[in-house]
């Protein structure tokens, strides 16, 4: 029997915060491994919403990585620091951040280009001995030939893992995923590999598992903030039905929004947004009414109306 690859959750700014991750594992599970949203360092500072989100005792879930981005070993290290001082042994480090803001700067996948940009901000990884690193790239920036010109210094290190997105960073999320230059990779690195990248379903698992049997996790994002069971319905062979989903998707919501209604300070405008988020990419399939209406809401009384239309559909 095929075993069971572990399922990592990928880190999405704005959507896998905190609050998210707690309820995610107390109401759907099936996941190994949760990633924060990478912390960095802003206009000299840290965000206090990325201390929070790190903070130990916030955290909930079974197995938690803090993920760090930073275009220097300078700035990496003053991250590490932070993840040191709360007490974290794991630390991923982000090559593949695609959004251009970050990346004009060589943050994320933007220092693909430059192997001795590359290579000086991996020398952390020997520098901090005690911490397991493990990091998350994609193909390139501009090509796939990026990725294998950084082999053999990626091979050279003390890595846990390499977490690859096969797109360029130019792409962000459109077009194909690229499998030829992912199979290349994969061919040429020494590490254990993860796939990322378009998993939505169980079939997208099995068919990435049977194309790379040599796996040694897969990566989900976006598939797991579309279909929240996805992790779990991997790990039990079978997907939830109807009545279990909306059980569990109804405690999970309940969970995140008591959460930020207990947090948030900006008043129901604030509140409002951030619980918008939680519908973003959920069930697409769902009746576009019900969506609209939860998506259009204007006070919290009818986001709450149209939740609960939501959760009343048969």
């Amino acid at each position: 029997m095929q075993e069971t690859l572990p399922i990592h959750f990928a880190p999405l700014q704005g959507y896998t915060e905190v609050f998210y991750r707690n309820a995610h594992a107390a109401c759907f599970g099936g996941v190994d491994t949760y990633y924060t949203p990478f912390v960095r360092i802003e206009k000299g500072e840290f965000r206090r919403k990325d201390v929070r989100g790190i903070e130990p005792e916030n955290n909930h879930v079974p197995h938690l990585v803090p993920q760090l981005i930073a275009p220097t070993a300078e700035k990496a290290e003053a991250i590490l620091s932070l993840f040191i001082e709360k007490g974290y042994k794991e630390a991923d480090i982000n090559l593949g951040c695609p959004f251009p803001i970050l990346a004009k700067r060589h943050n994320g996948s933007g220092i693909l280009p430059y192997p001795e940009e590359v290579e000086a901000l991996l020398s952390v990884v020997r520098k901090y001995p005690q911490i397991s690193f493990s990091i998350k790239m994609r193909l390139g920036w501009e090509n796939a030939a990026e990725c294998l010109k950084l082999v053999p210094i990626i091979n050279e290190l003390p890595l846990r893992q390499v977490t690859m997105h096969p797109r360029l960073g130019k792409q962000q999320y459109k077009g194909e995923a690229d499998l030829k230059g992912f199979a290349d990779f994969q061919d040429a690195c020494k590490h254990p590999i993860i796939y990322n990248g378009d998993i939505n379903s169980l079939e997208d698992i099995q068919q990435i598992q049977d194309k790379f049997p040599s796996l040694a996790g897969i990566m989900i994002g976006r598939g797991l903030l579309t279909n929240p069971a996805l992790a779990l319905e991997h790990r039990h062979g079978h997907v939830l039905s109807f009545d279990e989903m909306v059980q569990k998707l109804q405690l999970m919501h309940k969970s995140v929004y008591t959460a930020y209604a207990e947090q948030l300070e900006g008043g129901d405008g604030q509140f409002l947004n951030k619980m918008k988020t939680f519908w973003e990419y959920l069930l697409p399939n769902t009746e576009k009414k019900i969506m609209k209406a939860i998506h259009k809401s204007t006070s919290l009384n009818k986001y709450n109306q149209a939740v609960n239309a939501f959760f009343n559909q048969r």
